[in-house]
């Protein structure tokens, strides 16, 4: 599809119309879940970000208008089915593509490739993504190989993993002239969160059916132990071992939420503590805790040394609001990294995007 008309009469307007929006970054959006949605609304808010192309596999999404889908207003961008028929439909190739479709690194993998071979950056949710060379390294080394040949950067963000219990204690701990050992802890009430997310956590389940989605791996916070190995290998530390404990929170009475009802002695949410030791020494603890009715919630960092302190977030930070703000606010950081994978901790700090 050509861009410019030969006849300079007609030339000259777009040229200048082009001129006018070279400070818009256009985003294709990937995976339209609950989280893809509130991430185009965001956008959709702002001035120096536009959603030009959206892509799921969902085939009663394929032709919906995108705009419709997010507030209800036609935008004459529709959805497609795979990332070459979006871009087929533009002028112009975007900026970067935003992906919100899994947490598993492995089943990521051929959808960075598919954006990266038309040279879109990306910037995904994927929590295994967000510092994966521990638990992951395979895929991770596939996908900075892959972004490395068609010379983009990908980063894996979100507000935890990706910010709260990674890199925020990594720069808070900046200050230290000597660091004995970081504890993070993340509380939270799960009744204002989204329902996959209620889901995930095991909220409204029976002991035995909360052991069985356990075992099968579909029952947990996803990236507890990324976010250990992220923070130690931003404050110089080498782990020996890192561990991790998954429980229930039991409902000690029965609980009635929009999105469920939670009978005493079911699961009301998830705690998960991971512990990161160098030889017997503890130097690492993450806590992480989410549960619907927890009476209160927050967030904090405790660090003993050189100074020793505690910072604390009282009422904690909404992990939907952050987690598609965050997304959104690090795309110029992609824009202009290396190509490669990339952590929070190798890009430029983001910075909030009007």
């Amino acid at each position: 599809m050509l861009l410019f008309k030969k006849n300079k009469i007609d030339y000259l307007p777009i040229l200048i119309m082009k001129q006018k929006n070279l400070s818009m970054t256009t985003v294709l959006q990937i995976g339209l879940g609950p989280l893809g949605i509130q991430i185009g609304k965001y956008i959709a808010d702002k001035k120096e970000v536009k959603t030009v192309a959206a892509v799921d596999l969902n085939p009663d999404l394929k032709g919906k208008d995108f705009g419709e889908l997010i507030k209800g207003e036609a935008s004459g961008v529709l959805v497609e089915g795979t990332i070459g028929d979006a871009l087929s439909k533009l002028e112009a190739k975007p900026d970067v593509a935003v992906i919100t479709t899994v947490s598993s690194i492995k089943k990521l993998v051929s959808q960075v490739e598919e954006a990266a071979k038309f040279g879109l950056p990306v910037v995904s949710t994927c929590e295994e993504l967000s510092h994966p060379w521990e638990e992951n390294p395979e895929a991770g080394k596939q996908i900075d190989a892959i972004c490395k040949k068609y010379k983009v950067a990908c980063l894996g963000t979100g507000v935890n993993p990706g910010f709260l219990m990674d890199y925020l204690p990594s720069v808070t701990a900046s200050i230290c002239k000597e660091i004995e050992s970081i504890t993070v802890e993340r509380v939270q009430d799960a009744t204002p969160r989204r329902v996959p997310f209620q889901k995930k956590i095991g909220a409204g389940l029976d002991l035995d059916a909360f052991r069985v989605k356990e075992n099968e791996g579909t029952l947990r916070h996803v990236g507890l132990k990324e976010s250990v190995y992220f923070l130690a290998s931003s404050i110089g530390l080498e782990l020996d071992k890192v561990t991790e404990d998954l429980n229930p929170v039991i409902a000690d009475e029965d609980i009635s939420v929009p999105s469920m009802d939670i009978r005493k002695g079911d699961a009301r949410g998830v705690e998960q503590i991971s512990h990161g030791y160098i030889g017997d020494d503890l130097k690492i603890t993450m806590h992480f805790k989410a549960a619907i009715g927890e009476p209160r919630s927050f967030d904090k960092i405790t660090v003993k040394g050189t100074p020793s302190f505690t910072s604390e977030i009282d009422g904690g930070i909404n992990g939907d609001i952050a987690t598609c703000a965050i997304t959104i606010n690090s795309i110029k950081s992609v824009l202009s990294a290396q190509p490669g994978l990339q952590t929070m901790a190798t890009v430029s700090v983001p910075g909030f995007i009007n």
